[in-house]
């Protein structure tokens, strides 16, 4: 499973971030994006900021794209 955000939809809510912390970020300009690891894939973000789920995390994931009042976790299998 991978996972990205697409930025221009995102509220800046968290809650990807409260669901999922290992996987998701908030930022200064107060948007999420997807963790890799250690590294948050910021520059560029959006599709290009796609990332690999690490095991384990998938349902977390999962539930913060139903939560996501931005609707802007997109998951690719």
């Amino acid at each position: 499973m991978k996972v990205w955000i697409d930025q221009d939809l995102c509220t800046g809510d968290g809650i990807c971030v409260e669901i999922a912390p290992d996987v998701f970020a908030l930022l200064d300009d107060g948007l999420a994006y997807v963790k890799d690891g250690s590294s948050i894939l910021s520059d560029p973000g959006g599709v290009n900021g796609l990332a690999a789920v690490p095991s384990g995390k998938e349902d977390g994931v999962i539930e913060s794209a139903e939560e996501c009042p931005g609707e802007c976790i997109f998951i690719e299998v």
